[in-house]
């Protein structure tokens, strides 16, 4: 089926909360394309993480160029002292994981982020504070 590898792999992520690196070559198999071509597609967006379960909410910074020039640097940082974490990481009670992405379309608005499928733009400390201290929905 072409086209398919995509929803297969939400599939998974769903699932699982990751892509099991075995599923990596299972899914070369049924799509006829090589392992370097699905990994390539894992490792290409954003959403996908290997062998590795996301924390519950996911703060996914913008790191581009538009969101760099209006304090993003300065955001991730904070976000990242406040969360103890570095990129890719989850927090030890699971509740977050600090993902970098490049680009969430509010290149305008910056710096950006998302949580889950809600965005959020013109981000400051206080307004990133705000969102990390958010219960859990």
């Amino acid at each position: 089926m072409q086209g398919g590898l995509l929803p297969a792999l939400h599939a998974l992520q769903a699932e699982f909360g990751f892509v099991p690196k075995p599923a990596i070559q299972l899914l070369a198999d049924i799509f006829n394309i090589t392992r370097a071509e699905v990994f390539g597609v894992v490792t290409f967006y954003h959403d996908f993480r290997i062998d590795e379960p996301s924390g519950k909410r996911v703060l996914k910074l913008c790191r581009a160029e538009a969101c760099q020039a209006t304090g993003g640097d300065e955001l991730a940082e904070i976000a990242k002292k406040r969360l103890n974490l570095s990129w890719g990481e989850t927090t030890a009670d699971g509740e977050w994981t600090l993902q970098a992405v490049f680009c969430l379309g509010l290149c305008a608005c910056g710096p950006s982020a998302m949580v889950g499928e809600k965005l959020f733009a013109r981000l400051d400390e206080n307004k990133l504070c705000a969102l990390l201290d958010e219960p859990a929905s």
